[in-house]
């Protein structure tokens, strides 16, 4: 559409949301979020999967929409989700985190993966602290988001919630990325410590009880304020920016949503999970640079780091990080609605 061409992409956000036709009045907040959220499948020739999400059906039986059951299942999508890709990107990880705590020793991308298969380093180095934490994170982020927006969106009244959809978003988000970053810290201290430093522990088993005996639980959740600082903003971005971005690109399509099949469905989903996973990631990163730094020295505070690297050091591997980042919440949006699929539950966008 020519009408968008040339336009910056917040602009082109806010006239996604501007578009987006009125909500239909319902008996109920709930009869109007499930309106927004299942759209049914009309074709014959969609894949099995997408049928059954129709029908409400799939390997967990019925799911009704905002339900127990429904927060579980979303819960669990959120531990494949997140769980998986970054164990998945566990090496670009290992040199990101240690182009942020050395930068005098890597000085780059190429230059740090050469630089650790020289060492002889482990590219998977601290995967069961990232593949644990992440998992635990992902189950209370998708999970609570799912339960914040559904809880607020109701207690807002069905007026509110069609005028202020993004805030309502981001607030779900944001108070749900508080719970999930807390049981992400300890994973994510033990993870860095690991990564940064080679004569620290190989891994979880021994990583964990180290660093308790060596700075007792505060060593754990030293790093929380800076992980809030990070996590709490890039989600607030995953989330609001994926769902205005993902109804947008269905609003420029020629057909609506439940014209396309499964597979053409799950591409719209990860496109629009990598383009919000490029702005989550410079968001987020000043805030991610300080948490490898805090986790690498003891002792070390917000104040004394930034001392020592100025402004312009809170950017260091922010290349990378935006090719990891990126890619990564395009795979997580992708696995997640692929998930959703499979237990009979709609993928995420569309246009009423």
């Amino acid at each position: 559409n020519a009408e968008y061409m040339g336009t910056s992409f917040v602009p082109m956000l806010n006239l996604a949301a501007s578009r987006l036709p009125g909500l239909v009045p319902t008996d109920s907040v709930l009869a109007q979020l499930k309106e927004i959220d299942a759209v049914p499948a009309k074709q014959a020739t969609f894949a099995p999967r997408v049928a059954a999400a129709a029908a409400g059906e799939g390997a967990f039986g019925k799911i009704e929409l905002y339900t127990p059951k429904f927060f579980w299942v979303c819960s669990l999508g959120g531990v494949l989700s997140c769980g998986l890709t970054h164990w998945a990107v566990t090496p670009l990880d290992l040199v990101k985190c240690n182009m942020q705590a050395n930068p005098e020793k890597y000085k780059g991308l190429v230059q740090g993966f050469k630089l650790m298969i020289s060492e002889k380093t482990s590219l998977m180095r601290g995967w069961a602290p990232t593949l644990l934490g992440y998992s635990l994170q992902g189950a209370n982020k998708f999970g609570l988001y799912e339960y914040f927006k559904y809880t607020f969106g109701k207690a807002a009244g069905e007026e509110t919630y069609k005028n202020y959809q993004a805030v309502i978003w981001a607030t779900a988000s944001a108070t749900a990325e508080v719970f999930a970053d807390i049981a992400l810290c300890p994973l994510e201290a033990v993870k860095v410590r690991v990564q940064t430093d080679p004569t620290f522990a190989n891994g979880l088993m021994d990583g964990m009880p180290k660093l308790f005996a060596a700075e007792g639980m505060g060593g754990f959740f030293k790093g929380l304020p800076s992980l809030w600082a990070r996590q709490v903003p890039y989600t607030v971005m995953k989330f609001v920016a994926f769902e205005k971005i993902v109804r947008l690109i269905y609003a420029q399509l020629p057909h609506p949503k439940e014209h396309y099949n499964y597979v053409q469905q799950l591409g719209v989903t990860f496109l629009a999970g990598y383009i919000a996973g490029v702005f989550c990631a410079v968001v987020s990163h000043p805030a991610d640079t300080m948490v490898s730094k805090l986790n690498k020295k003891k002792g070390s505070t917000v104040g004394s780091i930034y001392a020592e690297i100025g402004f312009g050091g809170l950017w260091n591997g922010l290349g990378t990080r935006i090719i990891m980042v990126g890619t990564l919440t395009g795979l997580q949006w992708f696995i997640y609605d692929s998930f959703k699929g499979a237990v009979g539950l709609p993928t995420s966008g569309g246009k009423k």
